[in-house]
């Protein structure tokens, strides 16, 4: 395994958590626009319909994957920058 890979790790996780977070913010803020209601619905809340548990889900999921590519790759350029070597 090459060292540069090997140093990315810890720098991987910590992204990860960041990224974990910042999405999370960034769905909340996105459903009080969509709803105006300040929580989305989970999945065994009887009081929702299926579709708006679904449309919540698919637009957390859609939010994550964003936010997690944008940081992830952020922290591959960076790190390409500090050492010269791409860390995949």
């Amino acid at each position: 395994m090459k060292a540069s890979k090997v140093a990315y790790k810890p720098v991987g996780l910590a992204l990860g958590a960041a990224s974990g977070m910042l999405a999370a913010m960034a769905f909340k803020q996105a459903w009080k626009v969509i709803e105006g209601e300040g929580d989305a619905p989970d999945a065994t809340d009887e009081d929702r319909s299926w579709k708006e548990i679904l449309i919540a889900a698919a637009l957390q999921g859609a939010i994550f994957a964003v936010v997690k590519a944008a940081v992830d790759r952020s922290g591959a350029v960076a790190t390409r920058r500090v050492t010269g070597t791409w860390p995949g």
